[in-house]
Order: structure tokens, then sequence, then C-alpha cells
């Protein structure tokens, strides 16, 4: 008996790590007109490319409860399964996974099966993701692994910065006068991920160099404890930035370990190019 971990296409985790943990994916649905991309199946370098060229962003679509059913039934019947899903802050992707897990329980009421709600994206289940791999090494049971990370879902911070706002314009989150005066003042926008999982803005810096310093200088504002944690980061089409600001992370808290990774289409849509996301744990 193991236990299968499954994502939904909100995460973004590191090259290889789907691999090494025998992660199962459920992809989300991104619409372009009547073109429709699947994360995870689109070649990224293309789907920048039709982002850039779009006068409007793509609609995205959670998985439908079927797309989790038939997912979890390709889990063998005496093996365990932990949903990490998408913060439902965002999207109703958790909603259809619990769905597809009552589908499931009606046919096979001895499964068990548990989704979360991860109330974090991209980077942030990553993070996730390697803390239940630890847990799971350690040897811990299906109960006490998903009472663990019910309990560090609750201390995962996850912090955005913003290079460009034209994809918050293009997507309405952003009304068009403001936003051209934003970007003529430089102006960038430092956001979280809220106690409910919701994207709230935190501050306007003015300035590329100042808001990045910032956005490292608030990760202590959340924790002092390092040695025994991760960080993740995440970075939309620019490795050079996020490899850049990961490394001024980890010369100045001394994390245990760092993930990093590209993100998928669907947190680039609202990230933009550029955009960073970073995920730890706080006290």
């Amino acid at each position: 008996m193991t236990i299968q971990l499954i994502i939904d296409g909100g995460g973004d985790l590191p090259q290889g790590m789907m691999e090494q943990h025998d992660i199962k994916y459920v992809p989300l649905n991104l619409h372009f007109g009547d073109e429709q991309y699947k994360t995870g199946e689109t070649d990224l370098a293309t789907f920048y490319d039709k982002l850039k060229s779009s006068e409007e962003l793509p609609r995205s679509s959670s998985p439908s409860p079927n797309d989790f059913y038939e997912k979890f039934k390709e889990v063998h019947p005496e093996d365990e399964i932990l949903v990490l899903a998408l913060t439902q802050g965002l999207s109703s992707t958790y909603e259809s996974a619990v769905m597809g897990k009552d589908m499931l329980l009606e046919e096979e009421p001895a499964r068990k099966i548990a989704v979360l709600n991860t109330k974090t994206a991209s980077c942030g289940i990553a993070l996730l993701v390697n803390e239940a791999a630890d847990k799971m090494n350690e040897g811990a049971d299906f109960d006490s692994l998903v009472s663990h990370m019910e309990e560090r879902i609750e201390k995962t911070t996850t912090l955005f910065i913003l290079k460009t706002l034209e994809n918050v314009i293009k997507g309405g989150r952003l009304d068009r006068v403001k936003g051209t005066i934003a970007k003529t003042l430089n102006i960038k926008l430092l956001m979280r991920a809220s106690e409910e999982g919701s994207i709230e803005v935190t501050e306007k810096v003015r300035g590329n160099k100042k808001s990045l310093r910032r956005f490292v200088d608030q990760i202590g504002e959340y924790t002092d404890q390092f040695e025994d944690r991760a960080i993740a980061l995440s970075h939309c089409n620019d490795k050079e930035r996020g490899q850049s600001v990961l490394n001024k992370i980890t010369d100045r808290y001394n994390f245990k370990k760092s993930l990093f990774m590209e993100m998928g289409p669907l947190i680039s849509t609202y990230a933009g190019e550029g955009g960073l996301v970073i995920a730890f744990f706080k006290d």
C-alpha cells in the first residue's frame, strides 16, 4: 500500500519532481477564443508568444469532476490518494476534485482519499509536495500525513511580484487609466495569497531594484527560522531574473533547501513576463 500524490494545473514543480515522486497530474484548460490549451501539455514558448500577441488574456476553466474521477480510477484500489488542489480563492478546481472524490466513493466506499485546498498556487504547491514527500519518506501513515499537510497549508506564505502590469490590465484586474499611470511612474506591485487563498496587493513600490529588495526583505517579516525549511521560487519566462532573486534570498536567509521552477501557463497568464512567486512556511 502506498500514498499517491495528485496535483492539478495550478501547481508548478521543478523539473524532475513529478517523476521523482510519481505524481499524477490533472490539467486545467485555457481558452484563446476557440483555441484550447491544456496546462502541462502546452509548449510554454508557444504559449508565451500567443499571450504577447493576444489583445485579451485567455479564459481559464477548471477540470471537470469526471477528469478527477478518471485520474483517481488510475490509482490502485489499495493505494491511498492525497490531492493538493489549487487554491479555492482562484478557481473551482478544488470543488471539482471533491466532487470527483465523491463519485469514486459512491462506487468504492472503502477507498481512502483526501482533497486539500492548498490556498496557494504555482511554487506554493511545489513547497507542499516537497513537504509531503519528506513526511512519506519518514514513514508517515495516511491520516498523520493529511493532518500534517493541513497544518502546513495554514503556515504556507505565498508572495508575488509583478515586473509588468500588462496582464493585470488586460485581465481587467487593474483599471486601464490607473494602470497607465502606474506604468508611467514605474510602479511595481507586491502581492500575497490571503488567509483564504485569494490574491491581494500588499504594497506598490516604485522602481525595479527597490521593489525586488522589498520582495526579499518581506521574508524576514514572516519567519526567522530557516535551517530546517525550504524556499520555493517560480519565474515567468525570465530564468535569469528568477535565479538572481533566488540567489539573493539564499545568500541572506539560511534555508535548508531551495526549489526553482518555471511558471506554467495558468499562473503566467496573471503574472506576466518577469513575474515571480515565492513560497515558504511562516512561524
